[in-house]
């Protein structure tokens, strides 16, 4: 082989290697536009990252003891700054690394529930915002805002319950992207869906189960006008979701993942929703 076919094939080759990158480099590019949800094998606890377009949403921040992991994936993840930090209520199991988290990352929004608790988790929450001289947004009723292409909805309630006070305190939050809707639902028991019911009624492609996946008599209620396709229950081994509500979700075929199988990942194009 002489030295001319020798440089042939070595500019054919690194127009293929150049090539590759190319199409390797747009196509991330391509996938940072879409809509990705990330669900922490957090337990019966919830931390729920969204993001799109180089912007990110953390819904809740499980117990305490996962703060390292949370700050271990923003890490190896190149998460500098969250756009929203939202706090559905304040059980550890949903505040519990919210102060650490806090501490560590830039955070230019906070929303919050309407019914302050006297824990640990809450104390160290509101000393750290104070630290970083960051004012939560309490929220009453519908609050509305654009992150990245997302239009995005939280809903509190506008009353203090007289039982189940802080799970009822639960925000709501809706997420809709392009064709595609997701709804999360805190730990929202039976008063707390009514009350949305009675106000909000569209469907939705994805729900994030209310308190852990614990029967309430208005999750059929709720599911029959969302209309869901697809769900995701957190909870553990050790405290798992009740029989009940998985005969219901079979019942109406909807398909469900539990987070005490590992942690879930759903990723969207605003059209069709993959989730693994």
């Amino acid at each position: 082989m002489n030295n001319k076919i020798k440089i042939i094939i070595f500019i054919v080759l690194l127009i293929g290697i150049i090539s590759c990158i190319y199409i390797f480099k747009n196509k991330k590019v391509e996938d940072d536009s879409n809509m990705e949800i990330y669900f922490f094998n957090a337990g019966k606890a919830d931390c729920i990252l969204v993001s799109n377009n180089g912007k990110y949403i953390l819904i809740d921040t499980g117990e305490e003891s996962l703060s390292s992991e949370i700050i271990s994936y923003f890490k190896n993840h190149n998460i500098a700054k969250l756009n929203y930090l939202i706090i559905t209520h304040f059980d550890k199991d949903h505040v519990g690394s919210a102060s650490k988290i806090i501490d560590s990352i830039q955070v230019d929004n906070v929303l919050q529930s309407n019914y302050p608790k006297d824990n640990t988790q809450y104390t160290k929450y509101i000393k750290s915002l104070t630290s970083k001289n960051i004012t939560p947004q309490t929220i009453s009723g519908d609050v509305s805002f654009v992150v990245g292409e997302l239009n995005i909805n939280v809903n509190g309630p506008t009353s203090i319950y007289d039982s189940n006070e802080s799970n009822n305190s639960s925000l709501i939050v809706s997420i809709k992207y392009n064709n595609t809707s997701y709804l999360f639902m805190g730990d929202s028991q039976n008063a707390r869906i009514k009350d949305y019911l009675s106000t909000h009624n569209d469907e939705y492609d994805f729900i994030k189960i209310p308190y852990h996946g614990n029967y309430q008599k208005r999750l059929e209620e709720l599911l029959d006008t969302i209309k869901p396709k697809y769900a995701v229950i957190t909870c553990s081994t050790t405290e798992p979701d009740t029989s009940e509500t998985e005969t219901l979700l079979n019942k109406l075929g909807i398909k469900y993942y539990l987070t005490k199988n590992g942690s879930i990942n759903i990723e969207s194009n605003g059209e069709i929703i993959n989730i693994k």
